[in-house]
Protein backbone atom coordinates (compact mmCIF):
# COMPACT_ATOMS: atom_id res chain seq x y z
CA UNK A 1 0.00 0.00 0.00
CA UNK A 2 1.25 3.41 -0.98
CA UNK A 3 0.77 5.90 1.61
CA UNK A 4 -0.04 9.35 1.24
CA UNK A 5 2.37 12.03 1.79
CA UNK A 6 1.19 14.99 4.06
CA UNK A 7 2.78 17.83 5.62
CA UNK A 8 4.86 17.16 8.80
CA UNK A 9 1.91 16.87 12.04
CA UNK A 10 2.12 20.23 14.54
CA UNK A 11 -0.21 18.60 17.67
CA UNK A 12 0.90 21.63 19.79
CA UNK A 13 -0.84 25.06 18.48
CA UNK A 14 -1.92 28.20 20.88
CA UNK A 15 -2.80 31.47 19.98
CA UNK A 16 0.21 33.77 19.40
CA UNK A 17 -1.26 37.39 18.71
CA UNK A 18 -4.67 38.91 19.32
CA UNK A 19 -6.49 42.22 17.63
CA UNK A 20 -9.40 43.73 17.98
CA UNK A 21 -11.02 46.89 16.99
CA UNK A 22 -14.22 48.85 18.29
CA UNK A 23 -15.92 51.22 16.18
CA UNK A 24 -16.08 54.78 17.04
CA UNK A 25 -19.92 55.19 17.88
CA UNK A 26 -20.79 54.93 21.56
CA UNK A 27 -24.26 54.39 22.69
CA UNK A 28 -25.73 54.64 25.44
CA UNK A 29 -28.67 52.78 27.48
CA UNK A 30 -30.49 56.81 27.31
CA UNK A 31 -30.06 56.84 23.57
CA UNK A 32 -31.27 53.24 22.65
CA UNK A 33 -34.39 54.42 25.23
CA UNK A 34 -35.03 57.20 22.91
CA UNK A 35 -36.84 54.60 20.42
CA UNK A 36 -37.23 51.51 22.37
CA UNK A 37 -39.59 51.92 24.95
CA UNK A 38 -37.65 50.97 28.40
CA UNK A 39 -35.47 52.56 30.82
CA UNK A 40 -31.40 52.29 31.45
CA UNK A 41 -31.63 51.25 34.40
CA UNK A 42 -33.83 48.67 33.77
CA UNK A 43 -31.42 46.96 30.61
CA UNK A 44 -28.44 47.40 32.65
CA UNK A 45 -30.34 45.47 35.68
CA UNK A 46 -31.49 42.56 33.10
CA UNK A 47 -28.20 42.48 31.03
CA UNK A 48 -25.16 44.49 32.59
CA UNK A 49 -24.93 46.59 29.74
CA UNK A 50 -24.09 50.45 29.75
CA UNK A 51 -23.17 51.32 26.20
CA UNK A 52 -22.18 49.62 23.33
CA UNK A 53 -20.42 50.23 19.92
CA UNK A 54 -22.34 50.83 16.12
CA UNK A 55 -20.28 51.05 13.53
CA UNK A 56 -20.53 54.71 11.75
CA UNK A 57 -19.49 56.55 8.88
CA UNK A 58 -17.44 54.85 6.43
CA UNK A 59 -16.73 51.93 9.35
CA UNK A 60 -18.25 48.23 7.76
CA UNK A 61 -17.74 45.02 8.58
CA UNK A 62 -14.96 44.46 5.95
CA UNK A 63 -13.12 47.48 7.66
CA UNK A 64 -13.49 46.22 11.08
CA UNK A 65 -12.39 42.76 10.27
CA UNK A 66 -9.23 43.40 8.52
CA UNK A 67 -8.64 46.09 11.09
CA UNK A 68 -8.69 43.52 14.03
CA UNK A 69 -6.93 41.00 11.61
CA UNK A 70 -3.56 43.80 10.64
CA UNK A 71 -3.69 44.44 14.77
CA UNK A 72 -3.33 40.39 15.55
CA UNK A 73 -1.11 39.97 12.40
CA UNK A 74 0.99 42.75 13.73
CA UNK A 75 1.29 41.54 18.11
CA UNK A 76 2.22 37.89 17.29
CA UNK A 77 5.36 38.83 15.31
CA UNK A 78 4.51 36.39 12.60
CA UNK A 79 5.49 37.70 8.53
CA UNK A 80 1.74 37.69 6.90
CA UNK A 81 3.42 36.21 4.03
CA UNK A 82 3.17 32.76 6.58
CA UNK A 83 -0.60 32.97 7.20
CA UNK A 84 -1.51 29.47 5.01
CA UNK A 85 -5.62 30.73 6.05
CA UNK A 86 -8.21 33.15 6.81
CA UNK A 87 -11.02 32.23 8.72
CA UNK A 88 -14.04 34.79 9.30
CA UNK A 89 -16.70 34.19 11.23
CA UNK A 90 -19.80 35.87 11.42
CA UNK A 91 -23.14 35.89 10.63
CA UNK A 92 -23.86 39.54 9.43
CA UNK A 93 -22.01 39.80 6.08
CA UNK A 94 -24.31 41.04 4.10
CA UNK A 95 -23.57 39.06 0.80
CA UNK A 96 -24.29 35.52 0.55
CA UNK A 97 -22.29 35.61 -2.31
CA UNK A 98 -19.08 36.09 -2.70
CA UNK A 99 -18.59 35.54 1.20
CA UNK A 100 -16.55 37.95 2.94
CA UNK A 101 -13.31 36.33 3.90
CA UNK A 102 -11.33 36.38 0.50
CA UNK A 103 -12.11 40.05 0.45
CA UNK A 104 -10.58 40.30 4.04
CA UNK A 105 -7.83 38.79 3.23
CA UNK A 106 -6.88 41.11 0.26
CA UNK A 107 -7.26 44.02 2.34
CA UNK A 108 -4.53 42.52 4.54
CA UNK A 109 -2.10 41.75 1.79
CA UNK A 110 -2.56 38.27 2.04
CA UNK A 111 -4.49 37.62 -1.32
CA UNK A 112 -4.61 34.11 -2.40
CA UNK A 113 -4.84 32.43 0.52
CA UNK A 114 -8.02 29.59 1.37
CA UNK A 115 -9.88 32.10 3.11
CA UNK A 116 -14.05 31.18 3.73
CA UNK A 117 -16.87 31.95 6.18
CA UNK A 118 -18.06 30.55 9.40
CA UNK A 119 -21.71 31.18 10.18
CA UNK A 120 -22.66 29.66 13.54
CA UNK A 121 -23.82 32.86 15.66
CA UNK A 122 -22.60 33.73 18.60
CA UNK A 123 -20.59 30.20 18.80
CA UNK A 124 -18.67 31.12 15.99
CA UNK A 125 -15.18 32.36 17.59
CA UNK A 126 -15.25 28.86 19.26
CA UNK A 127 -15.84 26.92 16.30
CA UNK A 128 -13.25 28.46 14.43
CA UNK A 129 -10.93 28.19 16.81
CA UNK A 130 -11.25 24.70 16.61
CA UNK A 131 -11.49 24.41 13.06
CA UNK A 132 -8.03 26.73 12.85
CA UNK A 133 -6.28 24.22 15.67
CA UNK A 134 -6.95 21.04 13.77
CA UNK A 135 -6.41 22.96 10.34
CA UNK A 136 -2.54 23.30 11.80
CA UNK A 137 -2.61 19.64 13.80
CA UNK A 138 -3.62 17.95 10.52
CA UNK A 139 -0.74 19.96 8.20
CA UNK A 140 -2.79 22.01 6.10
CA UNK A 141 -1.98 25.27 7.26
CA UNK A 142 1.17 26.32 9.30
CA UNK A 143 -0.77 29.82 10.86
CA UNK A 144 -4.15 30.46 10.19
CA UNK A 145 -5.80 33.75 10.94
CA UNK A 146 -9.28 33.41 12.84
CA UNK A 147 -11.55 36.83 12.66
CA UNK A 148 -14.73 37.37 14.50
CA UNK A 149 -16.47 40.17 13.24
CA UNK A 150 -20.04 41.18 13.51
CA UNK A 151 -22.10 44.50 12.41
CA UNK A 152 -24.95 43.11 14.58
CA UNK A 153 -26.95 46.78 14.12
CA UNK A 154 -27.70 46.55 10.57
CA UNK A 155 -29.89 44.06 10.87
CA UNK A 156 -31.89 45.48 14.20
CA UNK A 157 -35.09 46.34 14.61
CA UNK A 158 -34.98 49.79 17.03
CA UNK A 159 -37.98 49.04 18.41
CA UNK A 160 -37.61 44.95 19.11
CA UNK A 161 -36.93 44.74 23.56
CA UNK A 162 -35.78 41.29 22.48
CA UNK A 163 -32.73 42.47 20.82
CA UNK A 164 -32.40 46.65 20.41
CA UNK A 165 -30.38 46.82 23.64
CA UNK A 166 -28.29 43.73 23.62
CA UNK A 167 -26.30 44.25 20.40
CA UNK A 168 -23.53 45.87 19.58
CA UNK A 169 -20.84 46.09 16.65
CA UNK A 170 -17.12 45.06 16.93
CA UNK A 171 -14.25 42.60 15.53
CA UNK A 172 -11.62 40.87 17.29
CA UNK A 173 -9.05 38.04 15.93
CA UNK A 174 -6.41 35.95 16.59
CA UNK A 175 -3.04 34.31 14.58
CA UNK A 176 -3.09 30.68 15.84
CA UNK A 177 0.05 28.49 15.17
CA UNK A 178 2.65 25.88 16.18
CA UNK A 179 3.95 26.26 19.69
CA UNK A 180 6.05 24.24 21.97
CA UNK A 181 3.26 23.63 24.27
CA UNK A 182 -0.35 23.06 23.28
CA UNK A 183 -2.66 26.12 23.96
CA UNK A 184 -5.83 25.28 22.44
CA UNK A 185 -7.86 22.19 24.31
CA UNK A 186 -10.17 20.20 22.02
CA UNK A 187 -13.51 21.72 21.36
CA UNK A 188 -16.43 21.04 23.30
CA UNK A 189 -18.89 22.28 20.91
CA UNK A 190 -22.91 20.91 20.14
CA UNK A 191 -25.74 22.45 18.81
CA UNK A 192 -29.19 22.21 19.48
CA UNK A 193 -31.89 22.31 16.23
CA UNK A 194 -35.24 21.56 18.35
CA UNK A 195 -35.03 25.23 19.70
CA UNK A 196 -33.01 27.12 16.85
CA UNK A 197 -36.19 29.21 16.31
CA UNK A 198 -35.23 30.81 19.95
CA UNK A 199 -33.02 32.92 17.66
CA UNK A 200 -33.50 33.76 14.58
CA UNK A 201 -34.37 36.02 11.53
CA UNK A 202 -38.11 36.99 11.52
CA UNK A 203 -38.44 36.56 7.42
CA UNK A 204 -36.50 34.47 5.21
CA UNK A 205 -34.67 36.08 2.14
CA UNK A 206 -36.51 34.78 -0.82
CA UNK A 207 -39.90 35.70 1.02
CA UNK A 208 -38.80 39.59 1.58
CA UNK A 209 -38.04 39.52 -1.79
CA UNK A 210 -41.66 38.55 -2.54
CA UNK A 211 -42.56 41.15 -0.71
CA UNK A 212 -41.01 43.65 -2.05
CA UNK A 213 -42.12 42.66 -5.52
CA UNK A 214 -45.37 42.74 -4.81
CA UNK A 215 -45.72 46.38 -2.67
CA UNK A 216 -43.83 47.90 -5.40
CA UNK A 217 -45.51 51.13 -6.42
CA UNK A 218 -47.28 51.50 -3.38
CA UNK A 219 -46.55 54.39 -0.61
CA UNK A 220 -44.14 53.54 1.63
CA UNK A 221 -44.96 55.94 4.42
CA UNK A 222 -48.80 54.28 4.57
CA UNK A 223 -47.51 50.41 4.03
CA UNK A 224 -43.57 50.21 4.43
CA UNK A 225 -41.86 46.66 3.60
CA UNK A 226 -39.97 46.77 6.73
CA UNK A 227 -36.95 45.08 7.18
CA UNK A 228 -35.36 41.79 7.59
CA UNK A 229 -34.58 41.60 11.71
CA UNK A 230 -33.49 39.13 14.40
CA UNK A 231 -35.84 38.36 17.12
CA UNK A 232 -34.96 36.56 19.75
CA UNK A 233 -36.91 35.02 22.53
CA UNK A 234 -34.82 35.79 26.06
CA UNK A 235 -36.23 33.68 28.53
CA UNK A 236 -35.98 30.67 26.36
CA UNK A 237 -32.82 31.31 25.84
CA UNK A 238 -31.96 31.51 29.18
CA UNK A 239 -33.30 27.94 30.42
CA UNK A 240 -31.56 26.55 27.14
CA UNK A 241 -27.82 28.19 28.68
CA UNK A 242 -29.07 27.38 31.93
CA UNK A 243 -29.53 23.57 30.98
CA UNK A 244 -26.88 23.03 28.68
CA UNK A 245 -23.73 25.59 29.21
CA UNK A 246 -22.96 24.30 32.69
CA UNK A 247 -22.02 20.47 31.16
CA UNK A 248 -20.49 22.13 28.13
CA UNK A 249 -18.14 23.71 30.75
CA UNK A 250 -17.98 20.57 32.93
CA UNK A 251 -17.04 18.97 29.46
CA UNK A 252 -14.42 21.60 28.58
CA UNK A 253 -12.67 20.66 31.52
CA UNK A 254 -12.66 17.09 31.12
CA UNK A 255 -11.68 16.86 28.21
CA UNK A 256 -8.65 19.41 28.51
CA UNK A 257 -7.09 17.35 31.36
CA UNK A 258 -7.29 20.57 33.51
CA UNK A 259 -8.91 20.77 36.70
CA UNK A 260 -11.32 23.34 37.29
CA UNK A 261 -8.46 24.35 40.56
CA UNK A 262 -6.33 25.78 37.74
CA UNK A 263 -8.41 27.33 35.68
CA UNK A 264 -7.12 31.16 36.04
CA UNK A 265 -9.32 33.40 34.05
CA UNK A 266 -12.85 32.61 33.09
CA UNK A 267 -14.04 34.37 29.45
CA UNK A 268 -17.62 32.97 28.50
CA UNK A 269 -19.50 34.75 25.43
CA UNK A 270 -20.99 38.51 26.43
CA UNK A 271 -24.47 37.71 26.02
CA UNK A 272 -25.95 38.61 29.59
CA UNK A 273 -24.33 39.34 32.73
CA UNK A 274 -26.86 37.39 34.30
CA UNK A 275 -26.37 34.40 32.74
CA UNK A 276 -22.59 34.56 32.91
CA UNK A 277 -22.44 34.77 36.71
CA UNK A 278 -24.75 31.92 37.26
CA UNK A 279 -22.41 29.86 34.92
CA UNK A 280 -19.53 30.19 37.30
CA UNK A 281 -21.42 29.62 40.04
CA UNK A 282 -22.77 26.52 39.04
CA UNK A 283 -19.22 25.36 37.93
CA UNK A 284 -18.36 26.04 41.18
CA UNK A 285 -15.11 28.44 39.99
CA UNK A 286 -13.08 30.58 42.34
CA UNK A 287 -14.92 34.07 43.18
CA UNK A 288 -11.38 35.26 42.73
CA UNK A 289 -10.90 34.30 39.31
CA UNK A 290 -11.11 36.88 36.96
CA UNK A 291 -14.26 36.68 34.62
CA UNK A 292 -14.86 38.81 31.32
CA UNK A 293 -17.17 41.77 32.00
CA UNK A 294 -16.58 43.59 28.79
CA UNK A 295 -20.32 43.05 28.24
CA UNK A 296 -20.92 46.34 30.27
CA UNK A 297 -18.91 48.95 27.49
CA UNK A 298 -19.35 46.79 24.43
CA UNK A 299 -22.56 44.64 24.63
CA UNK A 300 -23.15 41.21 22.94
CA UNK A 301 -20.85 41.33 20.00
CA UNK A 302 -22.09 38.14 18.72
CA UNK A 303 -18.72 35.75 17.16
CA UNK A 304 -16.43 38.72 17.87
CA UNK A 305 -17.18 38.90 21.63
CA UNK A 306 -14.85 36.48 23.18
CA UNK A 307 -11.68 37.83 21.22
CA UNK A 308 -12.67 41.15 21.94
CA UNK A 309 -13.71 40.17 25.86
CA UNK A 310 -9.97 38.45 25.81
CA UNK A 311 -8.20 41.95 24.61
CA UNK A 312 -9.55 44.23 26.98
CA UNK A 313 -8.59 41.58 29.84
CA UNK A 314 -5.24 41.73 28.63
CA UNK A 315 -5.10 45.44 27.77
CA UNK A 316 -6.44 46.34 31.24
CA UNK A 317 -3.93 43.86 33.06
CA UNK A 318 -7.48 41.39 34.57
CA UNK A 319 -5.29 38.74 32.49
CA UNK A 320 -2.10 38.05 31.74
CA UNK A 321 -0.33 36.48 28.99
CA UNK A 322 -0.08 32.69 29.35
CA UNK A 323 -2.98 31.91 31.84
CA UNK A 324 -4.81 29.69 31.45
CA UNK A 325 -8.46 30.24 30.38
CA UNK A 326 -11.86 28.89 30.17
CA UNK A 327 -13.75 30.07 27.32
CA UNK A 328 -17.30 29.10 25.77
CA UNK A 329 -20.01 31.31 23.57
CA UNK A 330 -22.93 29.59 22.52
CA UNK A 331 -26.28 31.48 20.85
CA UNK A 332 -27.74 30.97 17.53
CA UNK A 333 -28.40 27.36 16.30
CA UNK A 334 -28.87 26.95 19.21
CA UNK A 335 -25.10 26.12 19.30
CA UNK A 336 -22.07 26.23 21.79
CA UNK A 337 -18.09 26.03 21.70
CA UNK A 338 -15.67 25.91 24.25
CA UNK A 339 -12.38 25.73 24.83
CA UNK A 340 -9.28 25.78 27.37
CA UNK A 341 -6.81 27.74 26.33
CA UNK A 342 -3.47 29.51 27.08
CA UNK A 343 -3.73 33.02 26.71
CA UNK A 344 -1.98 35.05 24.09
CA UNK A 345 0.12 38.03 24.59
CA UNK A 346 -0.83 40.95 25.82
CA UNK A 347 -1.48 43.56 22.83
CA UNK A 348 1.30 46.14 21.79
CA UNK A 349 -1.27 47.35 19.37
CA UNK A 350 -4.64 47.69 21.47
CA UNK A 351 -7.90 48.47 20.47
CA UNK A 352 -7.94 51.65 23.07
CA UNK A 353 -6.05 52.90 25.29
CA UNK A 354 -6.73 52.38 29.42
Amino acid sequence: MVSIAINKNRDNVAMLGIGAYRPQRIVSNEEVCEVLDSTPQWIFERTGIQTRRWISGDETLQSIAAAAGERAIVNSGIDRSKIGALILATSSWLMLTPHGAPSVAHDLGINGIPAFDLTSGCGGFGYGLGVAADLIRAGSAEYVLLIGAETMTVGLDPTDRGTAMIFGDGAGAVVIGPAEENGISPTVWGSDGENASAIAQDVNFLDYMEKAQAMQGTDPAVEPIGRMSLRMEGPRVFRWAAVTLPRALSTALEVSGVAKEDIEVFIPHQANARINELMKKNLGLADDIPMANDIVQTGNTSAASIPLAMEEMLVTGKAKGGQLALLLGFGAGLSYAGQVVTLPPKPAEPSFSV
